[in-house]
């Protein structure tokens, strides 16, 4: 928690309170050390002050980084925002009055009159790298700066993943929301409708295979590193033979560099599934050279071992009927069969790609 000096929480209480007020004293408030409970996220601060309706007391709490969800600032600041209401709804709560934020210069600031959050970014001029692969597919060939970008994107990924992640936690925390975040596998199986061709049974086994997988993965923290999170062709915007520009980053800043490999080259696959029901020709080319290229580059082959759930989790968004409702069936069940198929594996190969979707 940033320092509290005394001026700054009775400027603060006069404009969340709306008058005038008195400060008394500022008392962190701490913990009986009989008490079982040993772990605590944050020092309250109970805060004494006068107002024109007498003495008063009010509870100043802040969220620790930690475990537990509480890594990164927004993990912290989604947790008292959800409080604000909830304290108030329900019996016998003990009330909550405001939430806020500690400013760079240590003020304190009220958020409690926000209803939603939004996100100013720059515009980024470009042509989605979807647009290459659509073309690719329906026309098949290749123009110049084709082999060009996709080089470009693999060089970027590897550059990005010699960054060392700060905290091996981070690593576990990200597995286990690779299987069990809304947004992630679990969510993505949640999402898949009752007639999605897909039988709950086989969402189900792919779901305990990925646990298992998970226990599996935990073996490797070290391999922490600096990701997008989010490496797919709709959030990279060409705007020059080689140059992009990124979009929408996912999940955190730092992962496993399989998330965004498995991410971009299994959109090769995706679509010369589309094109030829299989992965080959210049599909195939980009893939492979992809992979041989990044591995090559960044001597990671231990990312062959831990592959498998990040292949996983971008193929149920491809197969999906929620995101691709007009996608042909036998595409749909090819990607079952690959999920499948890497998940009963130990490392994953990129050249038995068309032998794990059984075409």
């Amino acid at each position: 928690m940033a320092n509290l000096t005394s001026e700054q929480v009775e400027s603060y209480l006069c404009s969340a309170l709306g008058e005038p007020v008195k400060l008394r004293a500022l008392v962190p408030l701490g913990r009986d050390p009989g008490n079982i409970k040993a772990y605590g996220y944050g020092t309250p601060v109970r805060i004494d002050y006068e107002s024109r309706a007498g003495c008063r007391s009010v509870v100043l709490h802040t969220v620790s980084p930690g475990a537990f969800g509480h890594e990164r600032m927004s993990d912290r600041a989604r947790e008292l925002i959800w409080e604000r209401r909830a304290f108030n709804r329900l019996p016998k709560h003990v009330p909550s009055r405001d939430v806020g934020g500690f400013a760079s210069d240590h003020r304190l600031v009220s958020l409690s009159s926000v209803e939603e959050f939004f996100l100013l970014t720059d515009y980024a001029r470009g042509v989605e790298y979807a647009c290459d692969l659509e073309r690719i597919r329906d026309e098949g060939a290749l123009v110049p700066a084709d082999i060009p970008r996709s080089d470009a994107l693999c060089d970027y990924l590897a550059e990005i993943h010699a960054l060392h992640g700060p905290d091996p936690q981070l690593y576990f925390r990200r597995i286990r929301e690779l299987v069990g975040a809304n947004d992630c596998i679990m969510g993505l199986a949640d999402s898949y409708p009752p007639d999605s061709g897909v039988e709950p049974a086989v969402l189900e086994e792919i779901e305990h295979l990925c646990v298992g997988w998970r226990w599996r993965l935990k073996r490797y923290p070290h391999r922490l590193r600096q990701v997008h999170g989010d490496f797919h062709p709709w959030n990279i915007l060409f705007h020059g033979a080689t140059e992009f520009t990124l979009l929408d980053r996912s999940r955190g800043e730092f992962g496993d560099p399989a998330d965004d490999v498995t991410c971009l080259t299994l959109n090769y696959l995706f679509f010369s599934l589309q094109r030829s029901g299989r992965l080959d020709g210049n599909f195939e080319d980009l893939f492979l050279r992809f992979w041989d290229r990044y591995l090559d580059r960044t001597g990671d082959r231990e990312m062959l071992e831990v592959a498998a759930p990040y292949c996983v989790f971008r193929a149920l968004v491809m197969a999906s009927p929620v995101w691709y409702p007009r996608l042909d069936d036998a595409v749909r069940t090819a990607l079952v069969r690959f999920m499948l198929a890497v998940l009963s594996v130990e490392r994953f190969d990129p050249r038995r790609v068309n032998q794990y979707c059984g075409v």
